[in-house]
């Protein structure tokens, strides 16, 4: 009962860390200094295909399913749950191209919304309290001309 609800889990991480490394750079538009969690993402995804390396939530799912009972299951996580499921296995590798477009395209959307905000942002001006403060004098200045 626990390995199985353990392997659940460790499906549930998978597919949020495929999700996260396919759109995590749209989130970095709402919070950009998430960008380096996702880069990071990024580059773990990039080396488990070209090196083939075993990502090692696939060795703790068959892990857990052995402890649960379970055969092990040969295939990665990728092999068994994605191609042929959401897309056909001959299209591996250009799913892989498109979601590396993907990532790409919300790394220059977020480059592009942080150059225009600072463009758009006048010098000095980069907060709230910066901008009390610059008006501040002013106030004290307009109440001083009206008591002389």
């Amino acid at each position: 009962m626990v390995f199985r609800l353990l392997t659940s889990v460790v499906l549930a991480l998978h597919f949020g860390f495929l999700a996260y490394l396919v759109g995590g750079g749209f989130l970095a538009w709402r919070w950009p200094r998430t960008v380096w969690l996702h880069l990071a993402a990024a580059v773990w995804g990039v080396t488990v295909v070209a090196a083939r390396i075993t990502c090692p939530l696939t060795y703790l799912e068959h892990w857990s399913r052995r402890q649960a009972g379970e055969s092990g299951v040969g295939r990665g996580f990728i092999d068994r749950y994605v191609e042929g499921v959401i897309y056909p296995e001959r299209y591996a590798a250009l799913a892989q191209a498109l979601v590396a477009v993907v990532v790409l395209i919300s790394w220059a959307g977020l480059l592009y919304r942080l150059r225009r905000t600072r463009r758009a942002a006048p010098p000095g001006q980069g907060s709230a309290s910066t901008a009390a403060a610059n008006s501040a004098p002013v106030a004290s200045a307009a109440v001083t001309r009206t008591r002389s």
